[in-house]
């Protein structure tokens, strides 16, 4: 492909979209944020066409084009007219959610490359790849791929050892973090109190429950330690309410001092909701990328390996995890950060600032690679 003398670009966008999972959302928010801003200072057009689980409802919410991801027929189309894909970002090649997510994402890149258009990986997180054939797969499309970038070391290690080459692989942040907060509006309602508002995002895992029974003791021990408002903040619709609701139930005589969000479909409504926190629990990976986004004070509850790699990159340690929390550790922990937020403030703000600064490059490293498709 050459560089085009008009200077207009379609690529097609591949990932979880139109599934209102706030944090996927947000994903796909900040790579369009990304590439518009990237496309304009190199002096061009980049028009996206997204692979959508409910397209109408993405051309609303981000007035792009966007196509049904698993109408074959129109993905081949919107494929064809493009000038590549991107494929990501987020957790996309995984089997620990089941075994259709690998196959179908490296399916798409294979039907890309059969129409000739380069494809670009973008701050994906890699894993965990628990059946052996898939990892073949994985870097056949990797190699074959005119970019690569991974949003943590782990993954890029992982693939490593797959079998792609590592000085191919850039690692970057989640585009999330530089996903900006528009000035004009406000959070949606109040808490109605000078109490300061712990903002908590949980999600099930276990299938007993063991570890928001957990979480809710945790949460009653900071209650008893001091006057909080609890504030849940379900990322995703339907089964993080019901795991707020959950927890919620859990709280014993503090269940009056706790409310939950609606669970807003635009990325920056959360954002703003994390905003307003004076501190942020999480399981959800993207909430604590919220809360790094904004610089609120954060404690991460771990799941999942994801978790613990942005925390490690913020030089924190998860407070605990599915297996284990200290409800007084715990308590101890969260009244600190909540009678001195800017200590942490201060000793996360240079990590959070390099995380805001480098989430750009895909987007950079895109652009270069279709003004410049001799380099790739």
């Amino acid at each position: 492909m050459k560089a085009k003398k008009d200077g207009r670009y379609k690529l097609v966008l591949s990932g979880y979209y139109g599934f209102r999972n706030s944090g996927d959302e947000a994903v796909l928010l900040s790579i369009l944020t990304a590439l518009e801003k990237e496309a304009t200072q190199a002096g061009i057009e980049v028009e996206p066409i997204v692979l959508s689980g409910d397209p109408a409802w993405t051309e609303k919410q981000y007035g792009v084009r966007a196509v049904p991801r698993m109408k074959l027929g129109e993905l081949r189309k919107a494929l064809g007219e493009s000038d590549g894909l991107i494929s990501g970002g987020g957790s996309l090649l995984q089997d620990a959610t089941g075994l259709g997510s690998i196959p179908y994402y490296l399916g798409v890149m294979e039907l890309a490359r059969m129409r000739g258009k380069p494809t670009f990986v973008y701050a994906q997180g890699i894993g965990p790849v628990n059946r052996a054939m898939f990892r073949p797969w994985i870097a056949r499309a990797f190699r074959k791929a005119a970019y690569v970038s991974v949003r943590d070391g782990e993954s890029a290690e992982l693939l490593a050892d797959f079998g792609v080459a590592r000085d191919r692989i850039d690692v970057v942040p989640d585009p999330v973090m530089g996903l900006p907060l528009p000035q004009a509006g406000a959070a949606g309602g109040g808490n109605g109190t000078d109490k300061p508002i712990v903002g908590v995002s949980v999600r099930f895992w276990r299938s007993d429950r063991a570890d928001l029974d957990r979480a809710a003791g945790a949460l009653q021990a900071l209650a008893e330690r001091r006057s909080v408002r609890l504030r849940f903040l379900p990322f995703h619709r339907g089964s993080d309410e019901d795991a707020s609701l959950y927890v919620m139930e859990r709280l014993g005589r503090f269940a009056a001092d706790a409310e939950m969000t609606p669970a807003h479909e635009a990325p920056q409504d959360m954002l703003r909701e994390v905003d307003r926190c004076s501190l942020l629990v999480g399981m959800r990976l993207h909430s604590l990328i919220y809360a790094a986004n904004r610089e609120v004070p954060l404690l991460g509850l771990s799941y999942d390996p994801k978790i613990d790699q942005f925390l490690g990159r913020l030089g924190a340690r998860a407070i605990g995890t599915t297996e284990a929390l200290d409800a007084q550790r715990f308590a101890d922990t969260a009244s600190a950060m909540l009678d001195n937020p800017q200590a942490w403030r201060e000793r996360s703000h240079s990590a959070i600032w390099r995380l805001r600064e480098e989430s750009v490059l895909p987007a950079r490293s895109i652009v270069s690679a279709l003004l410049n498709p001799d380099r790739r």
